[in-house]
């Protein structure tokens, strides 16, 4: 079983600005003439996070990474304004832009697959190959069925505690509930209802509890930009049309692709890379059976690291 490649360091760091407020943090490590590849995070809120940069031969990858607007290393923190996926779209053009690439792979996960996707679909001239984890469709019923009814049957005793910071005359819609609270000026309900929201995803991203997983998501950097900038999103639908990925998909034709999927990913259930599956009969999906969502799990990173390899080795062809 493939494990991460050693550590590395940032050959580069940059800031860029973008639409104001927006200024968007980026690096670059590995081999500054290797095949570019761009790390898409999750959330949307995720940040990037020094791992990121361990799925990837640093002597055969120009290895891209950046923080999204309002996440991780990018100002200011958890800014809902101006951020949209639109925005996000134009902001991975912007990069690839202001670096000099031609061509990249997207190396995307969760929400960070979504991304990818929709601009693959925007810009597929611009895409060497795709390798996506955990695929998030972002449609009504997968918002749905982690943060109204679905999940919460599996893992009840953890949905109590997301529960608990809304009154129960508010339940029947706990992501506009959360998002009242999650744009309050009150910053003490804020980081409460933030926390609340971020481990609720964290407890149920990997099969096995991970208590390491679950304290990146507590702590309060962390949670306030995903739990802000994900509610920000659902409760407008992704900024997306019903449907858009997968009826968009006939523009992914020819670029090749690797979805890698835990069989037990309770916060994006497998139907979403069936569905997409269905759509790009081009790529090629693997269930991964003893992992659920989490990329820190060993078996989807054995499966992300070969299938990274694999998608570079058809782009070398």
């Amino acid at each position: 079983m493939l494990n991460l490649y050693p550590d590395i360091k940032p050959n580069a760091v940059y800031r860029l600005a973008v639409a104001s407020p927006h200024e968007l943090y980026i690096e670059e490590s590995g081999n500054p003439e290797g095949i570019p590849i761009l790390v898409v995070h999750g959330g949307p809120g995720g940040g990037c996070s020094d791992n990121h940069r361990r799925f990837f031969d640093a002597e055969r990858f120009r290895i891209i990474l950046f923080d999204q607007r309002g996440a991780g290393r990018s100002r200011p923190l958890a800014e809902l304004a101006g951020n949209t996926t639109a925005d996000l779209v134009a902001d991975m053009e912007t990069i690839r832009q202001f670096l000099g690439v031609e061509r990249w792979m997207l190396f995307g996960g969760s929400w960070g697959s979504t991304l990818s996707l929709v601009y693959a679909e925007a810009y597929p001239e611009r895409v060497l190959g795709l390798v996506l984890r955990g695929i998030f469709l972002c449609r009504d019923q997968d918002i749905h069925w982690f943060y109204q009814q679905g999940a919460s049957r599996v893992y009840p005793d953890y949905w109590q505690a997301f529960l608990e910071p809304i009154p129960v005359a508010e339940r029947g819609d706990l992501v506009a509930a959360y998002y009242r609270r999650l744009t309050s000026t009150d910053e003490l309900e804020q980081i409460r209802a933030a926390k609340a929201w971020s481990v609720w995803e964290g407890r149920c991203a990997t099969l096995l509890p991970n208590p390491g997983v679950v304290a990146h998501f507590e702590h309060p950097h962390f949670a306030i930009a995903l739990a802000r900038i994900e509610c920000h999103y659902f409760i407008n639908g992704a900024f997306l049309e019903a449907d858009q990925i997968t009826r968009n998909a006939a523009a992914l034709a020819g670029i090749p692709g690797i979805i890698v999927h835990g069989r037990y990913d309770m916060v994006c259930p497998l139907d979403n890379a069936l569905a997409l599956s269905a759509a790009w009969p081009g790529a090629e999906l693997r269930i991964i059976r003893e992992a659920g969502h989490s990329a820190t799990e060993p078996a989807i990173i054995d499966a992300l690291v070969h299938a990274v390899e694999e998608i570079a080795q058809r782009v070398a062809g």
